[in-house]
Parts: structure tokens; C-alpha cells; sequence
């Protein structure tokens, strides 16, 4: 579970060699989702509530320390109403009621983008139940579950937050898969999408990691 500690070390110290591991018959199953599906115009909610880590965000976004909340709470209310099956509006609703300590109603629509695959809900959803944050109870097979899912749809947080979480242990007795070739083909991706020198750091010492691994019998 050293991971964080030996990326430092990596950064200060010369490369290590790769350990890489063969590809088996469990290749990561992945898929696409498709924002063509709703509405690509910004709105009021999306000028206010995006989060600049969101793949599909329409607009700039925003960390919460720039937000103005009262008034973000009031566009996406606006928005979602306008607009109920945009998982992006939801998502955001979500993210705005959240911030403003009004976690149990933010709830609904987590759910909402959730249960149309929204990649960036899947994982932040899945964090917020991994460690039981903002109203959301601690459930961490569920959390398995959502970032394992948001993985399979392209989202890098996922792609390294899932192998990472289940080398920790923190998966354990889990049903979601944890095969050593599909984490490693979620890396993969991770590398293969973002050029980012940190996110290229961890991905080696995660694979070294899961070079390494030996999974619990479960």
C-alpha cells in the first residue's frame, strides 16, 4: 500500500525497470458511453457546476474553492428540471448539493447519473462510498463496484484508483474482478490517455506493484 510514498521517491530518484506482465485471456472488457445522447449545449449549471476532471463537461470548470454555490444550486435546479434524463446535469446537481453540506439530497441525483453510466458520477460516487464521505454511507463493495465500472468506461481516476485500491486491500471479499491482466490493461489506458507526468509516474509503480501482487484466495 506504498504507492504514494515510492511515487515521490521516483520522482527524486532514477527509474526503475519494468516489470510487465503478460496479457492473458482476461482482457479488460470496456465501454464507451456516449454523450451524442444528450444535450451538448452549456447551460447555466454547466457554466457554474462543472468539474474540470470531467471527460465530458461542456464547460470550464470549476474547483469548489471558485464556485459560487447558492447560485449553482439554483442553475442546475433549473437545469435538471428542464432537462431530468442529462446524467451531466445530475451529476452536477449532485456535486453542487454536496459542497453546500446538503448531502441527503444530493442522493436522487447521484443515482440518476450513476444508473446511466455517467463515467465521471461512477467514480466519484464510488470514492464517496469507499470512504463513507458527504451523506453517503460507507460501503465499500458497492465503491468497488462503481470504480471498477467507471474503469471500464475510460475514466483514468478509475483506471488507477481501482488496481491501486485492490492491491491495498481495501476490495477484499469483494465480487468485482481482480485480475492481474485487466488491472494491468486499465493502466494501460490510463498511460495511453494522459501524457500527464504523474499519471505516467504512478502507472509504472502501480505495475511494478502488480508485478508483485499476489492476490488473497477469496
Amino acid at each position: 500500500g506504498g504507492s504514494v510514498t515510492r511515487l515521490i521517491q521516483f520522482v527524486s530518484a532514477s527509474a526503475v525497470a519494468l516489470m510487465l506482465l503478460p496479457l492473458s485471456a482476461g482482457a479488460a472488457e470496456t465501454f464507451k458511453f456516449d454523450p451524442s445522447k444528450y444535450s451538448q449545449e452549456p447551460t447555466g449549471c454547466d457554466r457554474l457546476a462543472s468539474h474540470p476532471d470531467d471527460p465530458f463537461h461542456v464547460a470550464p470548470g470549476l474547483e469548489k474553492p471558485q464556485m459560487d454555490l447558492p447560485a449553482a444550486i439554483a442553475a442546475c435546479e433549473v437545469a435538471v428540471a428542464r432537462d431530468p434524463e442529462n446524467p451531466r446535469l445530475q451529476y452536477q446537481l449532485g456535486r453542487v448539493y454536496g459542497y453546500s453540506g446538503l448531502g441527503e439530497k444530493s442522493g436522487e441525483h447521484r443515482e440518476a447519473a450513476v444508473a446511466a453510466d455517467y463515467p465521471q458520477a461512477l467514480f466519484v460516487i464510488g470514492y464517496l462510498y469507499l470512504e463513507g464521505l458527504n451523506k453517503a454511507p460507507q460501503d465499500v463493495c458497492r465503491a468497488a463496484k462503481l470504480i471498477h465500472r467507471s474503469a471500464q468506461f475510460g475514466r483514468i481516476a478509475g483506471q488507477l484508483g481501482y488496481p491501486m485500491w485492490v492491491m491495498d486491500g481495501r476490495f477484499k471479499g469483494c465480487d468485482t474482478p481482480q485480475d492481474k491482466a485487466e488491472m494491468l490493461g486499465f493502466l494501460d489506458a490510463a498511460a495511453a490517455q494522459s501524457r500527464d507526468f504523474y499519471h505516467q509516474s504512478l502507472v509504472k509503480l502501480l505495475k511494478q506493484d502488480l508485478a508483485a501482487y499476489k492476490p488473497a484466495k477469496r
